[in-house]
């Protein structure tokens, strides 16, 4: 079978078995049709050996290019192994390009009290602007249930589900998930819900669609210029950032963090681990079974 049949049947499985995004389809064939113009032969008779030249020829691109390149060809001889095309992985051979994640960056809890304490001023009072009043919601979104600008910009105004406990968030790859509200948020939405008009589809709408990531990320920028904060610093994905760095922080449990952000893989999630090694050893002196014990219980008997 030609190898631009093998890719079309690799990406057909991504997209129905998997659910993968649209950007992730384009990318895995892009990966892998420059595979098959630059090994020897077939890519799907390809071996170890020439995979390694493969990849040898990707060394002048960034490591994270490199490993993205590799992981699409792990994942195509798996598939093929799977279907039967072949017995071996061979990509599994090769050595994945070292790679380093930079951490996120984040807001400080003084940045994020003065953010809130902004919008929470701008929106106080019966007769709060409309603006400032989606302002506040909007924050308390990104920071309180750590929202993706696209999934908060686009959330449906069906997305409350039950009594607002929950909002229905469709996230990367289509996929829904359940995202907790916060006390304040649905106070915040409470106040909003009346001022959207009737037959409104979107939770923030503006003209026939609904607000853009682009004018989200305008008046975050704005609210922290406002709010004495150097609106370089500010972004709707430092937010993000900032509420699962805080909530590990606060002895959130990492899978279910992965849960509410949405992270197909818990290695995504693994970024941030990047608390402070002193609250780590306070958590563990403070929680671990052995902490609750008192030194009389454990020592050894006297002779």
């Amino acid at each position: 079978m030609s190898d631009a049949r093998l890719i079309d049947r690799f990406l057909e499985m991504m997209s129905a078995e998997r659910g993968a995004s649209r950007n992730t389809i384009l990318a895995y064939r892009r990966d892998l049709e420059q595979a098959a113009e630059l090994v020897r032969g077939s890519l799907g008779d390809a071996d170890a050996a020439a995979l390694r030249a493969l990849m040898a020829a990707y060394r002048t691109l960034a490591a994270s290019s490199a490993a993205r390149k590799l992981s699409a060809l792990r994942q195509f001889f798996a598939f093929l192994e799977d279907e039967g095309e072949r017995t071996d992985n061979p990509a599994l051979d090769i050595a994945r390009p070292a790679t380093r994640r930079p951490l996120p960056r984040i807001l400080s809890h003084d940045d994020v009290d003065r953010l809130f304490a902004q919008a929470s001023e701008e929106a106080a009072g019966e007769a709060a602007p409309a603006n400032a009043m989606r302002m506040l919601l909007l924050l308390e979104l990104l920071y309180g249930s750590g929202l993706r600008a696209s999934e908060l910009v686009s959330l449906p105004r069906r997305a409350v589900a039950g009594e607002r406990q929950f909002l229905i968030v469709r996230g990367k790859g289509d996929k829904e998930r359940l995202v907790p509200l916060s006390d304040r948020a649905r106070e915040a939405l409470d106040r909003w819900l009346p001022l959207l008009a009737d037959g409104t589809s979107w939770l923030f709408p503006s003209g026939k669609a609904h607000v853009s990531r682009v004018r989200l990320f305008q008046m975050l920028r704005e609210l922290a210029a406002r709010a004495g904060i150097d609106p370089a610093g500010v972004s709707p994905h430092v937010l993000r950032h900032a509420f699962a760095t805080h909530l590990l922080e606060g002895g959130a449990d990492l899978r279910a963090l992965q849960m509410m952000l949405g992270h197909a893989d818990i290695a995504t999630t693994e970024i941030y681990t990047h608390v402070d090694s002193r609250r780590l050893v306070e958590l563990v002196n403070r929680r671990h079974p052995l902490a609750q014990m008192r030194a009389v219980d454990v020592a050894a008997p006297s002779a």
